[in-house]
């Protein structure tokens, strides 16, 4: 699942995932994200950091206080990337931090890595 606020940039994300062969879904916002969750039960999720209602750091938060099994893994999608930001993400829960715009090649591997352990 890829959540961020630019529906074009989680649209492309998207279709770089189901190009090769990932099934992917999107949200704009933590709380969407949160109920498509609930019903799909993702092996990962990609989150942008500044979302509208609720942060990347409050929605990893929210993802992990659910208790979802297997939990998915978080990985942090964002042009927020001082070491500060790094040490939030690792706080909220993310497994990895990547910035903007991702290599395609690391992001494939953290996806594939996900689906392995889920």
């Amino acid at each position: 699942m890829i959540v961020d606020d630019n529906e074009d940039a989680a649209e492309a994300v998207a279709a770089l995932l189901e190009s090769v062969g990932h099934e992917a879904r999107t949200a704009t916002s933590g709380r969407a994200a949160l109920q498509e969750a609930r019903q799909w039960l993702p092996d990962a999720m990609i989150l942008d950091i500044g979302l509208p209602d609720m942060d990347g750091y409050e929605l990893a938060q929210a993802v992990t206080a659910e208790g979802f099994v297997p939990a998915p893994r978080l990985i942090a999608l964002s042009g927020y990337g001082m070491p500060n930001d790094l040490q939030r993400a690792r706080e909220a829960g993310f497994a990895r931090h990547l910035l903007k715009p991702a290599d395609p090649d690391a992001l494939f591997a953290l996806i594939e890595e996900a689906e392995v352990s889920g």
